[in-house]
Order: structure tokens, then C-alpha cells, then sequence
């Protein structure tokens, strides 16, 4: 029975995390990438991209916490390394998110003369933290290496990551927003669209040449074959997402969730497929699942809060979005 907690414990906080770090990039992901939208906006037509992640930005940063936390208490040797070669990262990433916070609050209740530069604070927040979630993620798929060609390829994720929050963003305000701003929108999106497609090619690309692992898990058979799916499934939505904003009249008939849609498809097909990539490694080339996790009876202890916790997120979550779905109107008070 021991053997069988030991073994399969770790494995189940490695899913939590997983899923807590996917949930947070999907949610904040679109929130972020309105914020990065902002500055390309009128006034009032701000006003309402702000009211539309108004109920939920905050609350999706929820599953951040609970992802660096599990990460904490589950596996602490893989905390120590990663939070330490990522300590600036992460410092940047967390002022950004105070930007974020503080802006949201003031840029609705400061006088007409300030309100220009709390929306601009608001945008370079947004910009800041997916910037810097760039570089983590870069930084991580090497080993954090600090060779030329892996900082390279950490900079150029740190450089592309906004265009996939941004045409995130676009599409959260194409199905939320209505009239002239889902308009600007969809324009929005079918700029970004290739910039993202570009990105996610040329990190699919890169990601093997810097890690053996990574170019072992891929090119080897069957799993080679047991891989396309992912890259098939991406294709399709990319197209599904290109064909919408193509079309203002499918658009304007109720298919702009299309968008949204598929570029979370795109997210979540790419985090299942670096999810087999790194598997069983936490910190890749370096520590298991099972070398990084703290003792079995710690573990069975944090179970039962996590078994308790993460329930509750999931419902208030759903609650949440059930309760404030439907048009975004602008802020008032």
C-alpha cells in the first residue's frame, strides 16, 4: 500500500500542477492579452475591454498560486531550482501583475488627467508579465542552460508569447464585445494570428534542437506516429480561428467564439504535447517527479487539503463565469 501512495502521489500532484499552470495560462492568458490590446483602443472602447475581464482577471490568477504552491509543498528540491534560475523572471512577471492590479482599481476612479497613464501602466503590466512567462518557459525547455543558442531561444519565446495572449485576447473581446470594438477586434486577431502561428512553428522547431530529450521523444518511433494528432489538431483549429476572422458575416452571425475556441484548443494541444515531451522529468535532465517529491506521509497530508481546494476552484470558477457571462458593457459605479 505504501509503495503504491509513493508511487502514484507524486504523479497526481504532478497533475494538479499541470492543470493549475494550463488553467492560468488559458484564463489570465486572455486577460493579459487584452491588457497588451489596450493602447490600440479608444476611451470608452477600453472602458469596455476592461469591464470584460473585470469579473474574472483576478480570480484567474488564482490557479497561479495554486500551481506555485503545489510546486512548493509537493516537490521543494524542484522549487529551490526552479524559482531560483528563474528569480528575476519571476521578480518582473510579479511587478507586472502589481501594475496590472493597481491600474485596474485607479483607472476607474482617478481624475480624467490620470486616467491615460493608469491605462498605459495597465497595458505595460500585461506586456511585462507575458514577456517574462516567455522567457520562464524558454528558460525551463533548456534546462536553464545558459548557453548562447538556449538564451536565444528563451528570448525569442519571450518575444512571441504576447502575440499568442494578444490574439487570445482578441478573441475573448471578438465573443464578449459587440458593434465597432469586436469589429477592431477581429482586425486585431487577424494580425496577430500569423505572428502567433509563426511563434508556436519556430518554437516546435527549436524546442528538440536544444533538448536531446525533447528530439528523442519526438523522432522516435512509435511514438513519432503517436505524436501527429497534436500537430493535425493545431493545423485545423489554426484554420478554423484564420477562416472566422476572415468572414465578418460568420462573425457577426454568433461564430465569433470560434476564435477563442480554437486558439485555447492551440494552448491546450501544446501543453499536452510538452507535457509528454518532459515527462517523467520536473526539472528536465535533472530530477523525476518522483526524486523532487517530498515524503509519501507529507504528501497523503497535503491530499487531503489539495482534495478539498482544488474542487472548490474548479466550482467557483465555473460558477463565476456562468453568473458574469454575456456582453460586456463599460465599467460604472
Amino acid at each position: 500500500m505504501n509503495f503504491t501512495w509513493a508511487e502514484m502521489l507524486p504523479l497526481f500532484f504532478m497533475a494538479v500542477m499541470g492543470l493549475a499552470l494550463l488553467a492560468y495560462v488559458v484564463l489570465d492568458g486572455y486577460d493579459l492579452g487584452v491588457g497588451i490590446l489596450l493602447p490600440f483602443a479608444t476611451d470608452d472602447e477600453k472602458d469596455v475591454m476592461v469591464s470584460s475581464i473585470g469579473p474574472f482577471w483576478d480570480a484567474n490568477e488564482t490557479w497561479l498560486v495554486l500551481g506555485i504552491g503545489v510546486l512548493l509543498i509537493a516537490f521543494p528540491s524542484a522549487h529551490g531550482i526552479v524559482l531560483s534560475a528563474l528569480y528575476l523572471p519571476v521578480a518582473v512577471m510579479l511587478i507586472g501583475l502589481v501594475l496590472r492590479g493597481v491600474s485596474f482599481d485607479f483607472r476607474v476612479k482617478a481624475r480624467a488627467t490620470h486616467k491615460n497613464m493608469w491605462n498605459a501602466l495597465f497595458a505595460i503590466g500585461s506586456l511585462m508579465a507575458a514577456t517574462a512567462q516567455g522567457w520562464m518557459l524558454g528558460s525551463y525547455l533548456t534546462g536553464f542552460d545558459y548557453g548562447i543558442w538556449s538564451l536565444l531561444f528563451s528570448l525569442g519565446i519571450a518575444l512571441t508569447l504576447p502575440t499568442a495572449y494578444a490574439m487570445l485576447g482578441a478573441g475573448w473581446l471578438i465573443m464578449k464585445t459587440g458593434d465597432e470594438l469586436q469589429f477592431k477586434a477581429v482586425g486585431w486577431a487577424r494580425k496577430v494570428l500569423w505572428p502567433m502561428g509563426a511563434a508556436l512553428v519556430g518554437i516546435s522547431a527549436a524546442t528538440p534542437a536544444v533538448s536531446q530529450t525533447v528530439f528523442d521523444r519526438w523522432f522516435n518511433m512509435p511514438q513519432f506516429i503517436g505524436l501527429l494528432p497534436i500537430p493535425v489538431a493545431c493545423a485545423a483549429a489554426f484554420y478554423a480561428a484564420f477562416h472566422v476572422i476572415g468572414k465578418p458575416r460568420v462573425v457577426a452571425a454568433g461564430y465569433g467564439w470560434v476564435v477563442f475556441a480554437s486558439t485555447v484548443l492551440i494552448f491546450v494541444l501544446a501543453f499536452l504535447g510538452l507535457a509528454y515531451s518532459l515527462y517523467p522529468y520536473i526539472v528536465i535532465d535533472r530530477l523525476t517527479v518522483w526524486q523532487a517529491a517530498s515524503a509519501t506521509k507529507s504528501l497523503i497530508f497535503i491530499f487531503v487539503g489539495v482534495a478539498i481546494t482544488l474542487p472548490a476552484i474548479i466550482v467557483y470558477t465555473i460558477f463565476m463565469y456562468r453568473v458574469f457571462w454575456g456582453r460586456a458593457r463599460a465599467l460604472n459605479y
